[in-house]
C-alpha cells in the first residue's frame, strides 16, 4: 500500500523551490543548499517505494491521482494531475536518484559559490518540471512542464549571469528549443484536430493500432490516423522531441550548455532535458506506430545524429564538450532504436528505454567526475592534464568504470543495453542501422579512451611545477562517485523488459552472441587505439594523423561549422532578407501610418488655434461674419 499521495512526488521539490528561493537563499546559502538535498533525498526515497510497489503489484496497470483543470466544453476537460505507469514509474526512479547524487555532490563543487542558495533553489525547480513532465497524465500537461523545463535550463546553464559566453549559451538553448517547441505546440493541436485521444493513459494502454483509443469514432479515428495529417502531426512533434534532446540539426545549443555548472551539465545530460526527447516518443509511440513514415524519419534522425556526434566528439579538446557530444550520440543511439521499433518487432523499445536507464547513470558519473577533475586542475583541456591517476584515486577508478560502461565492454551496464539496440537494428531488418551503429560503438570507445588516457595516464602536463598538486575531491564529492560506479557496474544485470508496458506481450530478448561478440570488439579496437595514441606523453602519432587528414581535421574540430552556418543564415538571411523587409514595413507603413494620423491631428489642430483664441471679441466678430455669410447665401438662394 502506498503510503503517500502521489501527487508528493511533485509537491516536494515545488516546495522546495519556493522556500528557498524566496526565503532561506536571502539569508543562509547553505542552509538552502541543505534544505533542497534533503528534499529530493526524501523525493529519491519516495520514488524508489512507490516504484517497489507498483511493480510488485504483479499488475502493469495505472495508479493515477488527478483533478479538473480546465473546462472549455461539457466534453472537453482538461485534467492537471499525477499518472504512474511502468514507463513513468521507470523515470521516476532515473531522475530523482541523478537529481539526488547532483544534489549531494554540489554540496561540495558549490560550497564557496556565492549563489550556492540561488543555485539550489533552481536545481529543485528543475527536478519538479521533469518530474511533472514524467507523470503528466495528458499532452496538455506535458507541454506546460516542457516548457518549465526549458526555463529551468535557461536559469542554470546561464547561472554564471556575469559571465558573457554563459549568459549566449542560456539565450541559444533557449531560442532554439523554443522554436522546436512550437512544432510540438502545432502537432498537439493537430492530433486534437484529428480527434485522437491525449489522455496519456489510452495512448499507453495500448500497442496494436487496433487496440487505440480514440475521443470520437473509432472507425473514423482510424481512417484519419492512416491519413497523411497522422503523419504530418506526429513529426511536427519529434521536432520538439529533438529540439530538447538536441538531435540534428538543432543540436547547436548543448555543447555550449556546457557554461553552466558541472552538476548541472550532468543534471541536464543524464535524467533531465535530453532525454525528454527520448521520454516524449516512446510515450507516444503507439501514435508513430500507426504511422511508419514518421518512425522512419525518426529511425534516420537518430542513426545520423549518433554518428555526426561521435565523430566530431574524437576531436574536441574540452573533456565537457567531449562528454556533451558523446550525450548526442548516445541519445541519437535511442531515437534510432525506437524509430526500428514495429509491432512485430518491439525489441527497440525495450533497448532504447534500457539505454536510456543505464546511460543516465555512466553519463551522470562521467559529468561528476569531469567537475571532479576540473576541481583539482582549473581547466577544461584536456591536453593540460595528465598523470591524475595518482593524485585522484577515486576519481580515475570511478571514471574508469564510466569510460567501460559506455564503451560496451562486459559486464558493466552499457554491454548490455548498447548490444540490445544493435540486436533490435539487426532483427529487424535494418542492416544499414546495425552497421552505422556498430562503428559508432568504435568511435564511442575510441573518443571515451582518448579523454581517460589524456586525463589520467602518462605525466602532468601542466601542474608538474605548481606549488601544490592536485588532490582527490572531498568525500561529499566522491562518495556520489562511488555509488554511481556501482550502478554503471549492477544496472544491466536488472530483467528490465518486464517492467515495460507491453512486457506481457512479448518475451524478454536473449543475448545475441554475434552481436555481443561484435560490438565488444569494436569496443575493444576503439580502446586499443586510444590506448596506442594517447596513454604517453610522445604525441607525433597523433600530430601525423592530423596532419595527413589535413583540411578535414579542422572541419570536423569545428564542428562542420554548423555554429557558422547558423549565424550565417540568422544575420544574413532572416535579418537582412526576410526581417528587415518585415522591419522596414511595420516602421513606414504601419507605424507610419499611425504616425502621419498623429501628425495631421496635430496640424490640423494647430490651425484651429487661429479661430480657437480665446477671446470674446474675436467670436462676436468671427460670429457676425458667419450671419451675414448664411442670410447671403440663403438670400441668393431664394432668389
Amino acid at each position: 500500500m502506498v503510503l503517500l499521495p502521489t501527487w508528493m512526488i511533485l509537491a516536494i521539490p515545488l516546495l522546495s523551490f519556493i522556500i528557498n528561493g524566496l526565503f532561506v537563499r536571502r539569508f543562509s546559502g547553505h542552509l538552502a543548499a541543505k534544505i533542497g538535498t534533503i528534499a529530493i533525498g526524501f523525493n529519491f526515497l519516495f520514488s524508489l517505494a512507490l516504484a517497489y510497489y507498483f511493480f510488485q503489484s504483479g499488475e502493469l496497470s495505472t495508479l493515477e491521482w488527478h483533478t479538473e483543470w480546465l473546462r472549455f466544453q461539457s466534453n472537453l476537460i482538461i485534467h492537471i494531475g499525477v499518472m504512474i505507469d511502468p514507463l513513468s514509474a521507470m523515470m521516476l526512479v532515473v531522475v530523482n536518484t541523478i537529481s539526488f547524487f547532483v544534489h549531494i555532490y554540489s554540496l561540495g563543487y558549490m560550497h564557496d559559490d556565492e549563489g550556492v542558495g540561488r543555485f539550489f533553489s533552481y536545481l529543485s525547480l528543475f527536478t519538479f518540471s521533469m518530474l511533472g513532465l514524467v507523470v503528466a497524465p495528458n499532452l496538455f500537461q506535458m507541454y506546460v512542464f516542457w516548457e518549465l523545463v526549458g526555463v529551468s535550463s535557461f536559469l542554470l546553464i546561464g547561472f554564471y549571469y556575469t559571465k558573457p559566453s554563459a549568459v549566449s549559451a542560456a539565450k541559444k538553448a533557449f531560442i532554439v528549443t523554443r522554436f522546436a517547441d512550437l512544432g510540438f505546440l502545432i502537432g498537439i493541436l493537430l492530433l486534437g484536430y484529428l480527434g485522437l485521444s491525449v489522455n496519456q493513459g489510452q495512448i499507453s494502454s495500448v500497442y496494436s493500432p487496433l487496440d487505440f483509443l480514440f475521443l470520437n469514432n473509432p472507425d473514423v479515428g482510424l481512417q484519419l490516423a492512416s491519413s497523411g495529417l497522422l503523419t504530418t502531426g506526429l513529426l511536427l512533434i519529434f521536432i520538439g522531441a529533438a529540439g530538447k534532446s538536441a538531435l540534428f540539426p538543432l543540436h547547436i545549443w548543448l555543447p555550449d550548455a556546457m557554461e553552466g555548472p558541472t552538476p548541472v551539465s550532468a543534471l541536464i545530460h543524464a535524467a533531465t532535458m535530453v532525454v525528454a526527447g527520448v521520454y516524449l516518443v516512446a510515450r507516444l509511440f503507439p501514435l508513430f506506430n500507426l504511422a511508419p513514415v514518421a518512425l522512419e524519419v525518426v529511425s534516420w534522425v537518430g542513426l545520423f545524429t549518433s554518428l555526426f556526434a561521435a565523430v566530431i566528439a574524437c576531436t574536441q579538446d574540452d573533456i565537457k564538450r567531449v562528454l556533451a557530444f558523446s550525450t548526442l550520440s548516445q541519445i541519437g543511439y535511442m531515437i534510432f532504436a525506437l524509430g526500428v521499433a514495429s509491432d512485430l518487432y518491439p525489441l527497440g523499445y525495450t533497448a532504447s528505454l534500457f539505454h536510456l536507464f543505464t546511460h543516465a547513470f555512466f553519463k551522470a558519473l562521467l559529468f561528476l567526475g569531469a567537475g571532479s577533475i576540473i576541481h583539482a586542475v582549473h581547466t577544461n583541456d584536456v591536453w593540460q592534464m595528465g598523470g591524475l591517476k595518482k593524485y585522484m584515486p577515486i576519481t580515475h577508478i570511478t571514471f574508469l568504470v564510466a569510460v567501460l560502461s559506455i564503451s560496451g565492454i562486459f559486464p558493466f551496464s552499457g554491454f548490455f543495453s548498447k548490444d540490445e539496440i544493435l540486436t533490435a537494428a539487426l532483427e529487424s531488418g535494418h542492416m544499414t542501422h546495425y552497421l552505422v551503429g556498430l562503428f559508432v560503438a568504435l568511435l564511442t570507445s575510441f573518443y571515451m579512451g582518448r579523454i581517460y588516457f589524456l586525463t589520467f595516464w602518462g605525466q602532468s602536463r601542466s601542474h608538474e611545477n605548481a606549488s601544490h598538486h592536485p588532490h582527490e575531491s572531498t568525500w561529499v564529492m566522491t562518495l556520489p562517485l562511488v555509488l554511481l560506479a556501482i550502478l554503471a557496474l549492477s544496472s544491466g544485470w536488472l530483467p528490465f523488459a518486464n517492467y515495460l508496458w507491453f512486457a506481457h506481450k512479448h518475451d524478454h530478448h536473449s543475448l545475441n552472441m554475434t552481436v555481443a561478440f561484435s560490438g565488444t570488439l569494436a569496443a575493444i579496437i576503439g580502446l586499443s587505439s586510444a590506448w596506442f595514441l594517447y596513454s604517453k606523453n610522445n604525441f607525433s602519432k597523433v600530430q601525423k594523423i592530423q596532419t595527413g587528414m589535413g583540411q578535414a581535421y579542422q572541419i570536423i574540430k569545428a564542428k562542420f561549422y554548423f555554429d557558422e552556418l547558423y549565424l550565417f543564415v540568422t544575420h544574413k538571411i532572416v535579418f537582412n532578407k526576410i526581417a528587415g523587409p518585415i522591419a522596414w514595413f511595420d516602421k513606414k507603413v504601419v507605424d507610419g501610418g499611425v504616425d502621419l494620423t498623429g501628425e495631421m491631428s496635430q496640424t490640423f489642430g494647430q490651425k484651429l488655434t487661429l479661430i480657437q483664441t480665446g477671446q470674446v471679441q474675436n467670436y462676436i466678430i468671427w460670429f457676425i461674419v458667419g450671419f451675414i455669410t448664411v442670410l447671403t447665401l440663403y438670400y441668393n438662394t431664394v432668389l
